[in-house]
């Protein structure tokens, strides 16, 4: 049986830079205040009405390509994680591959929506996939364009200065080396709490979760007439967090499901080589360090320049650890990431 491996990596950020200053002129915030909180210095936004998530995804996939040594035409299959498609439907997978130009081989296309942990959740995908023998070249993206739908006044401050906009690609090809590739992926959820991190409205609900006065949802005789409501449009179309619930679980789960998967594989902690975890807030990523006792060599941030890309986090970090020269043949890479849905999992693969 052939085993997934990572052969090839590489991301994509717009080129205009919003610091923390800057972003204090759209709302009441401050640097000091949002590096306190987050460790967020600086996030980019792509150009509107210029640059997609398609777009962001496709400069990623060329760079991962080059790096892997294939042309775009050798991929059979393409997994695409996001939470800011560029349409509600049909999904980013098929976008990219139009904008690849690889439409004419038909290959099938794969859209998850698992936000924060969207790019775990798709790598367990193309582990099975691979292993099976269905696939043997896998492309495997995370990209979103968070600007495109945040609340940059002071109501909003809360979501705005943390997210930023990216894309990470990663090919994973079919090896027969033993030993070798993703040795095991762990993948967990628990809805209890799905609205405490989401984006609630637009939505076919109608009110029925949450009720009928929090959504402005009132009985008719016709079908179809909830989907967008006045008081949804009153509210504001923006995601919505409840930051210290989010922190209590993220710091519970993230050790967790990273010590689940180095049990599986019969691993310790020491052995870790490189944790990259999912970007979403250096104080969970401190927190989670410190858990697990790795030294700072070993676990790899970049949420200071680049905000919490979501699906795009890990994929954006392997990339830039890849080149740093961090992840060298035969290392073990932990990938870990939790978000919302609650959704979380961990990686491990050998490089």
């Amino acid at each position: 049986m052939p085993n997934a491996q990572i052969v090839g990596a590489g991301h994509y950020v717009p080129e205009t830079v919003y610091s923390n200053e800057k972003m204090s002129t759209y709302m009441d915030t401050t640097d000091e205040w949002i590096t306190e909180r987050t460790g967020i210095k600086e996030r980019r936004f792509a150009k509107k009405h210029e640059e997609t998530t398609t777009t962001l995804a496709a400069h990623a996939t060329r760079e991962a390509c080059k790096d892997a040594g294939i042309s775009v035409e050798e991929i059979d299959f393409i997994i695409f994680a996001t939470l800011s498609p560029d349409y509600y439907f049909p999904g980013c997978g098929v976008l990219l591959q139009r904008e690849l130009g690889i439409t004419k081989t038909e290959i099938g296309a794969l859209d998850i929506r698992n936000q924060c942990s969207g790019f775990v959740y798709g790598l367990s995908v193309a582990d099975q996939f691979i292993k099976s023998g269905m696939y043997k070249t896998i492309l495997l993206v995370g990209a979103e364009m968070h600007s495109m739908g945040m609340d940059f006044s002071t109501r909003g401050r809360g979501v705005s200065v943390i997210f930023g906009d990216g894309a990470g690609a990663v090919i994973v090809k079919a090896t027969e080396e033993e030993n070798s590739g993703i040795l095991t992926t762990k993948l967990h959820s628990d809805g209890t709490h799905a609205e405490h991190l989401a984006m609630i409205n637009p939505g076919s609900h109608g009110g029925y979760h949450l009720g009928k006065e929090h959504f402005g949802y009132e009985e008719k005789d016709t079908p179809g007439d909830v989907f967008v409501t006045q008081k949804m449009f009153d509210d504001g179309l923006y995601p919505n967090m409840t930051g210290q619930l989010v922190f209590k679980n993220a710091v519970v789960k993230f050790p967790q499901v990273i010590q689940e998967a180095l049990k599986a594989v019969a691993l310790s902690t020491e052995d870790i080589d490189l944790l990259i975890p999912h970007q979403a807030n250096l104080r969970i990523s401190q927190f989670v360090q410190k858990v697990l006792q790795l030294p700072d060599n070993k676990v790899f941030n970049n949420i200071q320049k680049y905000g919490n890309t979501t699906a795009a986090s890990i994929p954006i970090a392997i990339s830039e650890a890849k080149k740093a020269g961090k992840l060298i043949k035969g290392s073990l890479l932990c990938l870990a990431a939790f978000g919302s849905g609650f959704t979380w999992g961990s990686a491990l693969v050998r490089m």
